[in-house]
């Protein structure tokens, strides 16, 4: 299998995979920073003593963790053009693109993972800090600002880290709406010049890297807060 190898297709084809990763990390950041900003807010609703906050952000939260992300990919490239039509009568009205589409549907889709996290997060703020802040002569929206978010953050980035990761390696779904991601421009090369073996063991290694290397980042990471808290 691997006597015909062939270095030079995957050298040929640096400048497209290039394109390709660049379009991961983008999509990646750009549904991270959108999914721990809604996450945020759907923790602290889910934390809230009013029903009429916490109803609806758990049944968004159970709903989105259990379905999985290719399909919530699929409502938002494939419903939203018809809502669009039928909201504003016009029968040739467009979507909003398949770029939009999957980074609507994975901010959305974190949001959900990310809610948990930084639910659990603030949770974690001994409530005496909570109190100190109320005795300060802070509010609650200056409380939970200043006080407890910094510090359930602070508990949280090696976990948000780590789901990060999982975000970069889950944009490979993009696919299905027609994008091209670093696993995608692969695959196309790959079926193009017919040299599946170099290019999909490259790619698996390039994902292998980055991950690795994120998660020993990850790691020590953690290690050092932990070393910091005792």
């Amino acid at each position: 299998m691997f006597s015909d190898f062939d270095f030079e297709v995957i050298v040929s084809a640096l400048p497209f995979l290039w394109e390709g990763m660049m379009f991961s990390l983008g999509l990646t950041l750009l549904a991270m920073l959108g999914g721990i900003f809604l996450g945020t807010l759907l923790a602290l609703m889910r934390l809230s003593p009013f029903k009429i906050l916490s109803y609806p952000a758990g049944a968004y939260v159970n709903l989105i963790r259990s379905i999985p992300l290719i399909l919530v990919i699929f409502w938002f490239y494939f419903l939203i053009p018809i809502a669009v039509k039928n909201i504003s009568g016009n029968p040739y009205a467009a979507g909003i693109g398949p770029f939009y589409s999957a980074l609507i549907a994975f901010t959305m889709f974190e949001a959900a993972y990310y809610c948990e996290i930084i639910r659990a997060g603030i949770q974690s703020v001994p409530r005496g800090q909570v109190h100190a802040a109320y005795a300060l002569g802070l509010n609650y929206r200056q409380a939970t600002t200043l006080v407890i978010l910094p510090q359930a953050f602070r508990n949280m980035i090696p976990i948000l880290l780590t789901t990060s990761i999982i975000l970069f390696q889950d944009t490979s779904l993009v696919y299905v709406v027609g994008l091209t991601d670093f696993m995608g421009a692969a695959s196309k090369i790959a079926r193009r010049d017919g040299r599946l073996v170099e290019l999909y063991l490259f790619a698996a290694l390039i994902y292998f890297i980055i991950c690795f290397t994120a998660s020993y980042f990850v790691k020590r990471l953690q290690a050092r807060y932990n070393v910091g808290r005792n």
